[in-house]
């Protein structure tokens, strides 16, 4: 009995590791350099989000046809669509998504709103990115922005204030 037991334990133990799959927000990566959308997939992957990716700006813009994203991290100098020419496809099919620019050279925008929320210039560190992630992913939650009271805030009525 005590046998069965043990060797019950070795087989488990020698099981592949099974992952769960991940639940959190959705992200489109668009980079047409394989390595970079490789390692930005599988750092995103790790780091506990849904990851979808994109070789360039006419890919991404099949896939955003299909599903819906929390964010997207887009590279800019890219064939057959740019980053830019992504980010106004989007604006103007009125879809509200965040994006990240993950880029060399930074382009020039002609309109305030086309301005990404985040801008990371290449080379960047994996941190920097789950870091500019996270930032933007919370911004995008907070219906006021990034703007949160600091803990044990007090609100003061504003009765009397105001002249009548």
């Amino acid at each position: 009995m005590i046998a069965k037991n043990i060797s019950q334990v070795g087989a488990a133990a020698s099981a592949p590791m099974l992952r769960e799959p991940n639940t959190g927000p959705h992200i489109l990566v668009v980079e047409d350099d394989a390595g970079i959308r490789r390692a930005n997939t599988e750092i995103l992957t790790f780091s506990g989000y849904q990851v979808d990716a994109a070789e360039d700006g006419a890919a991404a813009w099949e896939a955003l046809q299909l599903k819906t994203y929390d964010l997207m991290v887009t590279d800019n100098n890219m064939p057959r669509v740019t980053g830019v020419e992504l980010i106004q496809k989007v604006q103007a099919a009125g879809m509200a998504l965040p994006v990240i620019m993950a880029t060399g050279a930074p382009p020039e925008f002609n309109h305030d709103a086309l301005q990404p929320a985040v801008t990371l210039l290449k080379p960047y560190t994996f941190h920097e990115l789950v870091a500019a992630v996270k930032k933007v992913l919370r911004a995008a939650s907070d219906p006021l922005g990034v703007i949160t009271p600091p803990p044990g805030w007090q609100v003061q009525p504003l009765a009397g204030r105001f002249p009548r």
